[in-house]
């Protein structure tokens, strides 16, 4: 039995390669310099991460031992660096790297640090997050990127014709190939992949359309893995958009968290959202929006995109206002800078306080003419009033009034201010 095309399809060298023009340069350079040094390719699936690092270890003749951190054990490990160390110069590539636990790692570092041989790691995970940093350090980053349309058609037309592929033997319009391509989403594995199917789902005497791909392949690849960078890549995105009140790209980012199918997620990251970007700017679309996500919580998916979509579009067109959130970001960085102690007559409990210089329950007026913050901090500004929405353009309006009082540190001295303005008005 055959092997997966994806897999016959793999480039034997550099010269084979899609794509990622910029990593292909970068190692090319290696090679005209007789160079080699550690690396860890990062990015989605199907980007050519594995492939990539073979090809390279076999323009440059160096001898290559392949590991996988899931489910190679240690003592294959054991194994395999020894025989790296034998036959140098030698390249380990270990997929999925990110997943080395601490014994593999204790394994690997010290090969590493005495340059017993070089490591290219592959991972789908962001090594600035996943990466353990003793690795991260002795290793040069390189991306992948998702391949572009154009270079996944150029990739199935190849995988058509090729010896190693389907060696012509089953014929495709070019709207079937296109069809393919778009829906690859970056990924030629997954582009590879699917024209398999399609070529084994029609006799040879078939030419293969659009609608017939479309039959046998009628989804697009989505990066759905709740766990994965791209999920929350794309969590962000939607913030974003939110807060650019771009709604056509916040619905098409809230389309792609629906596939995901994790609501729970999108539900918080939306209330979150409506407070931290839409906040005093429009109080009722933030209301709005968690009354949607308790609806959509209700009904669950499919049904949840309704409200959701109802509320996305709420929160994209709002005013916004993150006045609140940088307010309370700056009282946390000034509590953790110098933490002080509440005013004597602000305590909930006035021992030792005489009477006279209590806080009075009994006058409004004196209430407003108090210093409320920490000795040392009076004149301190945590909260900057936005004016993009009306509600708040009124908030800024009390704002300006209460803060140009004449306030006092003392209940005695507030109260003969109270008197004041009483008698002023």
């Amino acid at each position: 039995m055959n092997k997966p095309l994806a897999y016959r399809m793999r480039p034997k060298d550099l010269d084979g390669v899609l794509g990622q023009t910029k990593l292909v340069s970068f190692l090319r350079n290696l090679l005209e310099n007789d160079a080699l040094l550690s690396m860890v390719f990062y990015g989605p699936p199907g980007t050519g991460k594995t492939t990539i690092a073979e090809a390279f270890a076999r323009s440059c003749h160096a001898n290559s031992v392949r590991l996988n951190a899931v489910t190679d054990n240690k003592a294959r490990m054991e194994q395999a660096f020894g025989e790296a160390i034998r036959f140098s110069p030698s390249i380990v590539i270990i997929d999925e790297i990110h997943r080395l636990d601490k014994a593999k790692q204790d394994l690997l570092l010290p090969h590493l640090e005495n340059g017993d041989f070089y490591l290219i790691g592959c991972t789908t995970a962001n090594p600035l997050i996943s990466l353990n940093p003793a690795i991260r350090s002795r290793a040069r980053l390189l991306e992948t990127i998702p391949l572009t349309k154009a270079e996944i058609l150029s990739g199935l037309k190849k995988a058509v014709r090729a010896p190693e592929g389907l060696d012509s033997r089953r014929n495709f319009d070019e709207g079937a190939l296109e069809y393919l391509a778009g829906i690859a989403g970056g990924d030629l594995r997954f582009a590879y992949n699917q024209l398999e199917a399609v070529a084994l789902s029609y006799p040879a005497s078939h030419t293969i359309t659009a609608e017939d791909a479309k039959s046998v392949s009628p989804s697009a690849n989505y990066y759905a893995d709740r766990d994965g960078d791209e999920h929350y890549d794309t969590v962000s995105a939607l913030q974003k958009s939110i807060r650019g009140s771009d709604v056509n790209a916040a619905l098409y980012y809230l389309g792609k968290l629906l596939k995901s199918g994790d609501l729970e997620g999108l539900v918080r990251r939306l209330i979150v959202t409506a407070y931290e970007d839409v906040g005093l700017g429009n109080p009722p679309a933030v209301d709005r929006c968690y009354n949607a996500c308790q609806t959509a919580l209700m009904v669950g998916l499919p049904e949840a995109q309704i409200p959701l979509a109802f509320t996305v579009v709420d929160l994209a067109l709002s005013p916004k206002s993150k006045s609140a959130t940088l307010a309370i970001e700056d009282v946390m960085a000034q509590i953790d800078e110098s933490p002080v102690q509440v005013r004597s007559y602000l305590k909930l409990k006035r021992v030792g306080v005489p009477e006279p210089e209590a806080y009075d329950y009994s006058d409004p007026v004196l209430w407003r003419h108090l210093v409320y913050l920490p000795e040392g901090l009076e004149d301190k500004v945590f909260y900057r009033p936005w004016t993009s929405g009306k509600y708040e353009r009124a908030l800024k309006e009390q704002y300006e009034k209460y803060s140009s009082l004449k306030k006092a540190d003392s209940v005695p001295e507030a109260r003969i201010l109270a008197q004041e303005e009483k008698k002023a008005d």
